[in-house]
């Protein structure tokens, strides 16, 4: 007996342009299915939920998951690149954190108020 293949995944506009266009009659059920590889009973499911209307919900809440990952990823980004400031200012003592009104800036060697001749 043949190992079966792995599941096949198709986005929602896939599956919302070829319903469009077997209702529509563009296409046929039986060319829509050769034509893709599709069987006869995903395509009944498909063109079900097409018919209530569920594909175009389903295509929304893919997009606002998507929405939601890419903010995930950029906060991932920013907690990474604060994690490793952090690291470097714990391991350089000389180092420290200057605000002279524009954002935080690193400067090294002696407090530049205290140079010259103020220093004592």
């Amino acid at each position: 007996m043949p190992a079966r293949g792995s599941y096949r995944r198709h986005s929602g506009e896939f599956k919302l342009q070829l319903c469009t266009d077997i209702r529509t009659g563009k296409i046929g059920r039986r060319d829509a299915s050769r034509t893709h590889g599709l069987s006869a009973n995903l395509l009944q499911l498909w063109l079900t939920q097409y018919d209530r209307g569920d594909l175009n919900e389903e295509e929304a809440a893919a997009s606002v998951v998507a929405e939601y990952e890419a903010k995930v990823a950029a906060l991932e980004r920013k907690v990474g690149q604060l994690t490793m400031e952090l690291d470097l200012l714990k391991k350089s003592p000389r180092l420290r954190l200057v605000s002279d009104g524009a954002p935080s800036s690193i400067v090294s060697g002696p407090h530049p108020a205290r140079s010259g001749k103020d220093a004592k």
